[in-house]
């Protein structure tokens, strides 16, 4: 599996930058593209991949998991949810994520789309949504009420059948360092 560092360092050179270019754009040092690319820091906060992928020109989603990587899908009140419309590919997660929940089925990574509200998802955070018609364990879950999809956090099974996924993992924005 390619490593966060090389694929920097790939979608750098693809990008035609040097590493004080990239490290302009993104607003760090050459040092911290050095020791990103070479693996010495391995934890990158949300708000620095945002900025590196915007300067990469290339989306989150490949910057973190390549170009074979998933979509990163709007999540919405109403119409077919992400998983439901055509040619959206799932994907297996790495053994590595540490998630609440067990998950050996397909997943999707979400964000809420304009003028949507998925507390407690956020607007900019990235969630990790597992298909299901059933309740697993307490958490998060996305629940069909009428035309209608909302998050709700659910402590026992719910008296109708209105589970559509539950939420396996969520990434905030940290604050720069």
């Amino acid at each position: 599996m390619e490593s966060l560092g090389s694929r920097i360092k790939q979608l750098r050179l693809r990008a035609k930058l040097n590493k004080a270019a990239l490290a302009r754009k993104v607003g760090v040092s050459d040092v911290t593209v050095s020791y990103w690319e070479s693996g010495a820091i391995k934890q990158i906060g949300h708000e620095r991949l945002v900025a590196l992928a915007g300067a990469l020109e290339c989306s989150l989603a490949t910057l973190l998991e390549g170009d074979a990587s998933p979509a990163l899908l709007p999540l919405c009140h109403e119409g077919p949810l992400p998983w439901q419309q055509p040619q959206q590919a799932a994907f297996q997660l790495p053994p590595y994520l540490p998630l609440a929940v067990q998950w050996q089925q397909a997943c999707f990574i979400v964000t809420p789309a304009p003028k949507n509200s998925f507390p407690p998802l956020k607007e900019g955070e990235l969630g990790l949504l597992g298909p299901t018609r059933e309740f697993h364990q307490p958490g998060h879950y996305v629940v069909e009420n009428g035309q209608r999809f909302d998050m709700q956090y659910l402590e026992q099974p719910p008296q109708t059948d209105a589970i559509r996924a539950i939420l396996l993992g969520r990434w905030q924005p940290s604050a720069a360092p």
